[in-house]
């Protein structure tokens, strides 16, 4: 990733000093690893990692620093964030509790979880999911259908998630559930902090299409948990996941998951490359500066406190052509073959058995673009 001197709001601090200073770093401290396990990177987990950079200060880095925080501004987090994809580093352990589930808890959670579950997160050891899509409920997700159920003890909690990331590797989730008998769609929803070593949960794997273990079945068996597992208001969770959604949806993972097979398509084309190639290579490097200066706007708002949910919306639906169409576009201009063993290769096979699922996280394309066209009075 290039240091780009053009961005579309002040940048807080020496942006140019974070940069190096994190690329300083990640040459010391990156696992090698395989070139493919640095294509779609937030989704690769390693505990070790992540533990590192939490102590080096790069988790955790909006947060209070009462909490384990760095007290820095959200856009310094987002040139950390852009950094670590570009350099393809497995930041998957602690991607959706750094993203999510932090700034979720400082916004809307109590003290005691505050105290609880923050620090961890900041130290990149607490690791979470988010329990959001049910068979039935996932597109559309005021169909929830999981219910919590008060008690004098606690809350009862029953029901099943699906295509639940990491959470046979996370120590939390953060479920939208119903908490209102007799309510329907986004009425009655609300949020829990729930740890996943409850006794009535059970966590099934789901095996994707290339024989790998990211997504996951979770089962509420009148599972217990504490009054103070509630996040936020009773009742208020629709409004509080939306918020959250315009964090997972605007980010630069939208335009960089791919980046790895672009890298890679630059260095094999070398000094000299084929004009179809090179042409590709410019029309890959416009468009993904237009992305990011997209994403970096919306970042912007979201930081100053907006709820930008049409703007991420717009990253999201752009991000996803992006990333799906990159593979297809670089198989049409090069010769390398299904079985060759050289980096290109291997990352473009990867990605063209991976990239359909890209536009499913976060919301599948129908309600992306639902969610743009009522944000622009077209429905």
């Amino acid at each position: 990733m290039q240091d780009f001197a053009l961005y579309p709001f002040d940048p807080p601090g020496d942006i140019l000093a974070l940069r190096t200073d994190l690329r300083a770093w990640l040459a010391i401290n990156q696992p090698e690893g395989d070139i493919v396990e640095r294509a779609n990177c937030w989704a690769s987990f390693d505990t070790g990692f992540s533990r590192a950079l939490g102590a080096a200060g790069y988790i955790g880095m909006t947060l209070p620093a009462r909490y384990g925080g760095g007290d820095r501004h959200p856009l310094e987090r987002y040139v950390v964030i852009e950094e670590l994809l570009a350099a393809g580093a497995p930041v998957g352990a602690h991607w959706i509790a750094d993203r999510q589930t932090g700034p979720l808890i400082l916004r809307y959670g109590s003290e005691e979880q505050r105290q609880r579950y923050l620090p961890g997160i900041a130290r990149g050891e607490l690791y979470a999911c988010i329990g959001l899509s049910e068979p039935g409920a996932g597109s559309d997700l005021a169909a929830v259908r999981t219910t919590a159920r008060e008690t004098a003890e606690g809350w009862r909690i029953s029901g099943q998630k699906i295509w639940t990331t990491g959470a046979h590797l996370s120590h939390v989730m953060l479920a939208l559930v119903r908490t209102e008998e007799g309510s329907e769609r986004n009425a009655g929803l609300s949020q829990f902090l729930v740890d996943l070593d409850t006794p009535g949960i059970t966590i099934r794997p789901i095996i994707d299409m290339a024989g790998n273990h990211d997504f996951n079945e979770v089962f509420f068996d009148d599972a217990l948990v504490p009054h103070g597992a509630l996040v936020g208001e009773r009742g208020q969770g629709w409004k509080q996941v939306t918020a959250e959604l315009g964090l997972e949806r605007s980010g630069p993972e939208r335009y960089l998951s791919s980046h790895a097979l672009f890298a890679a398509l630059i260095d094999a084309a070398g000094a000299d490359p084929d004009p179809a190639v090179a042409a590709l290579i410019g029309e890959l490097a416009a468009e993904m500066w237009t992305l990011r200066q997209l994403s970096m706007s919306t970042a912007a708002k979201l930081a100053a406190g907006e709820d930008p949910m049409v703007e991420a919306s717009v990253v999201k639906e752009l991000g996803n052509s992006f990333e799906q169409d990159m593979p297809r576009r670089i198989q049409a201009v090069v010769t390398s073959g299904w079985e060759d063993p050289d980096d290109l290769a291997r990352l473009l096979r990867a990605l063209l058995i991976a990239s359909p699922s890209f536009s499913l996280r976060g919301g599948t394309r129908e309600v992306i673009r639902g969610i743009i066209a009522r944000g622009l009075g077209l429905r």
